[in-house]
């Protein structure tokens, strides 16, 4: 069975319509007004391997924070829809990603329990000219809370902001690869209580 899902959300601030496809080929058609997030959604969907689609038009005149945060929460109810039951998959996952001189490991539990544990820092404060870094911290809330997965983001260490932002997309693609993979000596739900 396809493990693909189509989200469409409309409000007062943004129009949003993602298409994912867990299993794809890391091909993706990304166009959110941000440029930078665009390149970012590029690496995640490139390194995890997802065919990935967004289209957003949001109310960028104010700032990019709704569209940013409702594309976190798009494509973690993306992730649920394709998931179905969670059979047979991995369900933990793990990267550490080099960009030059930054430096992130991401792991990743799909339970069903939302968390994140977030740690980065940098002193850009905005990068392509309409992206707030501090909406990568939100991006990941919105996707860890909607996915109802367990994500640890961590930058070690980094100078260049793009690089420690696009060393969090790409390990971020890569744990959920990892994650979503499916193994068939795992019968069922890998966990002892039946259910993530």
């Amino acid at each position: 069975m396809a493990r693909e899902a189509l989200i469409e959300r409309n409000t007062k601030e943004t129009q949003i319509r993602l298409q994912l496809n867990i299993d794809g080929t890391g091909s993706s058609d990304i166009d959110t007004g941000i440029g930078f997030f665009d390149h970012m959604l590029t690496l995640l969907a490139k390194h995890g391997r997802f065919g990935l689609v967004v289209e957003a038009k949001g109310d960028t005149y104010v700032d990019a924070h709704h569209t940013v945060e409702d594309i976190g929460l798009a494509l973690g109810q993306a992730l649920v829809k394709a998931l179905g039951d969670k059979a047979s998959i991995e369900r933990y996952g793990d990267a550490w990603v080099p960009m030059d001189e930054a430096l992130t490991q991401v792991v990743i539990d799909l339970s069903g329990r939302p968390y994140l544990v977030f740690q980065g820092e940098w002193s850009t404060p905005v990068l392509g000219g309409n992206f707030e870094t501090e909406l990568v911290e939100d991006f990941f809330q919105a996707l860890a809370m909607s996915a109802a997965m367990n994500l640890h983001v961590r930058n070690l260490y980094g100078r260049n902001t793009h690089h420690i932002i696009e060393s969090m997309f790409k390990a971020t693609g890569r744990a959920l690869r990892k994650a979503v993979t499916i193994n068939p000596d795992i019968q069922g739900v890998n966990s002892t209580k039946g259910l993530i």
